[in-house]
């Protein structure tokens, strides 16, 4: 009977410590798409992302603005 206890407490204590010792220790990981941070996200680098234009195709837009008054001035010379 002794024995057993014994291996009882000693089962006990490993997993404590086993769980004790995987709650301080940590890594980033990705779960489910999630990126779940490490126990030193306080301490990293902040990364800013300027804000940038609200239509993404700005350029391209512009472009075609010039191409139809480029039209509209060559129809209107005829």
């Amino acid at each position: 009977m002794k024995k057993s206890q014994g291996k009882c407490w000693t089962l006990a204590a490993c997993s404590l410590a086993t769980a004790l010792l995987f709650s301080t220790v940590g890594c980033q990981v990705d779960i489910n798409g999630q990126t779940l941070p490490s126990p030193w996200y306080r301490f990293d680098d902040v990364q800013y992302f300027a804000p940038g234009t609200e239509f993404p195709l700005s350029a391209e837009a512009a472009s075609l603005e010039a191409a139809k008054a480029d039209m509209q001035r060559q129809q209107a010379g005829q």
